[in-house]
């Protein structure tokens, strides 16, 4: 695991880790759980992960523009999660009430030769899957 991937998973870890009221969001305490389980695969803890609107997203590197080829998991206001992707105009997968099943839902749909996050954008792994392919 590069030193990027591990300080953004650090990140969003302390922040799910923050204690918060149950006021400011019925969405915080499913979303903390899944960052958790995310974290605890070894798939998915070589990506790098980010974060937005409580979901949770994987990239095959580590700088922005980062890769939308990975489905992601996102929380619902009943304590449930969803998958979709990879991309927002994607479908959705699948609902379920259990994070570490949304987990395993995203790692059973990983592309090929995915991890370690690639040093770089999403261009500049692009460059380099064909200049490997290309041998």
């Amino acid at each position: 695991m590069t030193h990027d991937v591990e300080a953004a998973w650090h990140k969003i870890l302390a922040a799910a880790g923050e204690s918060r009221r149950p006021e400011e969001s019925p969405l915080f305490a499913p979303f903390a759980e899944l960052v958790r389980v995310a974290h605890a695969e070894p798939l998915l803890r070589q990506l790098y992960p980010w974060t937005g609107m409580w979901e949770l997203h994987f990239s095959r590197c580590t700088e922005i523009r980062h890769t939308w080829d990975v489905p992601y998991i996102g929380t619902l206001g009943d304590g449930r999660y969803y998958v979709e992707g990879p991309s927002r105009t994607s479908p959705r997968i699948a609902e379920t009430d259990n994070a570490q099943a949304a987990v395993t839902m995203v790692i059973d749909r990983l592309p090929p030769y995915c991890g370690p996050a690639f040093i770089g954008d999403a261009e500049e792994l692009a460059a380099y899957e064909r200049a490997r392919d290309s041998k």
